[in-house]
Order: C-alpha cells, then structure tokens, then sequence
C-alpha cells in the first residue's frame, strides 16, 4: 500500500485516525454524546495526531481508513511501545549520544 502507519510521517498515513483529539476540531465546544457527530464525519481529522502508531493492515495487507475501524487506525501505546523501545535502543549504542558527554 506504500503507506505509513505512523500519523504524519511520509506522504501517505491514515487521515480518519480513531482519537477523539484528533477527530474533534480544537475550537468545538462538545460533550461526552455530542462527539459522534465527528465520528462518523466523511471528512478527514482536523487535527494531525503525529507520531500515533496506529494498528495497522491485516495479513492481507488491507487497511481501511475509517474512524469507526477502531482495530486498525486507533494509535495506542501497545503499538508504539515496540518502536520507542527499539529507537530508544539505538540512540543509546549510537556514537551520537558519546558526542554530547
């Protein structure tokens, strides 16, 4: 699908993200109910929630990108765990990190 599963990197990464901060406008005044109305909006988030890894395609590499998809574009820790702890890891062995003592 040639497509980022990490919100707002690359050209193309899910634009219907499951996450109320990122569905809701910042200026809408709203409550607990009257969030639905943006949940099943045709338009894309207003709001970018970069850097959230969301669930991903299934093993047929398909990906729907819909709000209401909660299993595949809700960013969660579970998944960005495994990608901060890697990095994480690298920057540590990393002859950058020895330049700074």
């Amino acid at each position: 699908m040639k497509m980022s599963y990490l919100v707002g990197y690359g050209n193309k990464y899910p634009q219907f993200v499951h996450h109320r901060g990122a569905s809701i406008p910042a200026n809408a005044t709203t409550d607990c109910t009257s969030g639905f109305k943006w949940l099943d909006s045709a338009k894309p988030n207003p709001n970018v929630a970069i850097g959230g890894l969301v669930g991903g395609p299934f093993k047929n590499e398909s990906f729907i990108d819909s709000r209401n998809n909660s299993m595949q574009a809700e960013p969660s820790t579970y998944n960005s765990a495994l990608l901060v702890g890697l990095l994480s890891g690298l920057v540590t062995t990393s002859s950058v990190v020895q330049s700074f003592a």
